[in-house]
C-alpha cells in the first residue's frame, strides 16, 4: 500500500496534539500536585483505610481494567462495522466532558474528582485503540516509524503549549497573591477538555473511512471481540516474532507506564518537592521527549526497531538506579531528562515495531486491540504493585526497584526476538 497524502497524515497526527494535553496537565502535572494538596493523607472508601498515594496509583489501575475489558468489545465493533472513527469520536467526547466536570473537585469532594478522573481516563485510552488502528491503514511500512514519531512530537508541542498557559495562571495566582485560591488550577481540567475536543475536530474532518471487515462476525458483536482476541492469540504461535515481541513488551511498558502516571506523585508525596519543580520537571520530559522520539527514530533506520528498543530498556534500567537515590530537587531535574529522552522514543517505537510485525490483515483493530490490552493489563498490573509496595512494603522508593525488575525481564525477552537485518 502507499502512505496517505500529507494532509490525512498531519490530520491523524493532530489528534496526539488534541489529547497529549490530558496526558500532560492532568495524568502528569497539575492533577496529581493539586490531587496531593486537596486529599487527606489517609482516604476512607468501602470500610478501607488507603494511603493517598496508594489510592492514586488503585484509581488509576482501575481506569486501566475498565479499557482492558471494553475494548476488545469496540475493536470487534468497529473492525466489522468499519466505524472506527465513530467510536474514536465517542471516546475523545467522554474524557472531554470528563475533564470539564473535574473542575468540581474540592477537599469535600476528593473522591467525585478521582471518579471523573477515571472516566477522563478511559475516554483517552479508549480513543486510543482507535486512534492506533490507523496507522497501518494510512501509511506504507515504511513509513510507519516517522508517522509514528510526527504523531508523538506533535503531541508533546501541543500539550507543552497548554501547559505553559495553565502553568502562567497558577504561577501569577501564586506570586501576585491574586487570591484566587485553587481555581487556575481547577480551572485547568476544563481547559484540557476544551482543547482536546477542539482539535480533534482537525483530526475528524480528514480521517478516511475505515473499510469493515468482509468476514461475519462468528458471534455477537458484543462477544465476538473476545472470541477475536483468542483468535489473535491462537495465530501469534504462526508469527513467533510477533509474540516473542508482545511478550517483551508487556513487561517493560508496565515499567514505562507506571512512570508515567506515577512519576509526580513520588516527586510531591516522596520528596515534597514545591509544586514548581515538579510541573517545571515534566515539561523538561515533554521538551526533551520530542528530539528523543525523533533520535531513536534515526538509530533504528540505521539498525533496526529492536535495537533500538533494547538501547531504550537498557536507559530506563538506569533511570530506576538513579530515582532510588534521588534526594533533590537537582536530581530530579537530571532524573525528568533522562525520562524525557527515553520516554517518546520507547512509545513511538514499540507502536511502529508492532505495526510493522502485523501479519497482513483488514482488521486491524483486533490486532492493536490485543496490543491495547496487553498495555492496558499491564498498566494494572504495574499501578497496582507501586502502590501495594509504597502502601505495605517500605514506600515508593522500594516501589521503583519492583519497576526496574519489570524493564529488566523484558529486556530480556527481547533478546529472543528476531527480525531481518536491514539491506
Amino acid at each position: 500500500m502507499q502512505t496517505a497524502p500529507k494532509k490525512v497524515i498531519n490530520g491523524w497526527a493532530m489528534y496526539d496534539w488534541a489529547n497529549s494535553s490530558y496526558a500532560l496537565v492532568i495524568t502528569s502535572t497539575v492533577f496529581p500536585t493539586y490531587y496531593t494538596h486537596v486529599a487527606p493523607e489517609q482516604i476512607r472508601l468501602l470500610g478501607f483505610t488507603i494511603s493517598r498515594s496508594a489510592f492514586a496509583s488503585y484509581s488509576i489501575a482501575a481506569s486501566f481494567l475498565v479499557i482492558a475489558i471494553l475494548s476488545p468489545i469496540l475493536s470487534s465493533i468497529a473492525d466489522y462495522k468499519g466505524n472506527k472513527a465513530s467510536f474514536m469520536k465517542f471516546f475523545c467526547y467522554l474524557g472531554s466532558l470528563a475533564c470539564v466536570a473535574m473542575a468540581f473537585m474540592d477537599k469535600d469532594h476528593v473522591i467525585l474528582g478521582v471518579f471523573f478522573s477515571i472516566l477522563a481516563s478511559i475516554g483517552y485510552c479508549g480513543s486510543i485503540v482507535f486512534y492506533n488502528a490507523y496507522l497501518p491503514e494510512i501509511a506504507a511500512e515504511q513509513d510507519q516509524d516517522k508517522v509514528s514519531a510526527k504523531g508523538f512530537a506533535l503531541g508533546y508541542v501541543g500539550s507543552v503549549l497548554l501547559m505553559i498557559v495553565c502553568l502562567a495562571f497558577i504561577l501569577c495566582n501564586d506570586e501576585l497573591h491574586l487570591g484566587w485560591g485553587a481555581w487556575p488550577a481547577r480551572l485547568s481540567f476544563p481547559a484540557v477538555g476544551i482543547w482536546w475536543a477542539g482539535f480533534a475536530q482537525l483530526t475528524f474532518r480528514v480521517l478516511p473511512p475505515s473499510k469493515p471487515s468482509e468476514q461475519r462476525p462468528e458471534h455477537s458483536l458484543v462477544t465476538n471481540g473476545f472470541y477475536e482476541l483468542g483468535k489473535v492469540w491462537h495465530q501469534l504461535i504462526h508469527y513467533p516474532v510477533l509474540k516473542r515481541y508482545l511478550r517483551s513488551f508487556f513487561f517493560y511498558n508496565m515499567g514505562v507506564m507506571t512512570v508515567m502516571f506515577m512519576a509526580t506523585y513520588f516527586g510531591s508525596d516522596l520528596l515534597k518537592l514545591p509544586d514548581t519543580v515538579l510541573i517545571s520537571s515534566i515539561l523538561i520530559i515533554q521538551l526533551v521527549a520530542i528530539g528523543g522520539a525523533y533520535l531513536f527514530s534515526l538509530l533504528s533506520a540505521k539498525t533496526n526497531n529492536i535495537v533500538a528498543l533494547g538501547c531504550l530498556i537498557i536507559i530506563w534500567i538506569g533511570i530506576c538506579l538513579l530515582a532510588y537515590f534521588t534526594y533533590t530537587a537537582f536530581q530530579f531535574y537530571v532524573l525528568a531528562f533522562a525520562v524525557g529522552m527515553v520516554m517518546g522514543g520507547i512509545q513511538s517505537m514499540s507502536r511502529s515495531t508492532y505495526s510493522k510485525l502485523l501479519p497482513e490483515t483488514k482488521d486491524t483493530a483486533s490486532y492493536f486491540s490485543f496490543y491495547d490490552v496487553c498495555d492496558k493489563v499491564g498498566t494494572v498490573v504495574g499501578t497496582l504493585s507501586f502502590g501495594f509496595v509504597a502502601d505495605k512494603m517500605g514506600g515508593m522508593r522500594n516501589s521503583v526497584l519492583a519497576l526496574m525488575g519489570y524493564f529488566v525481564i523484558g529486556f530480556v525477552l527481547l533478546l529472543f526476538v528476531r527480525t531481518k537485518p536491514k539491506t
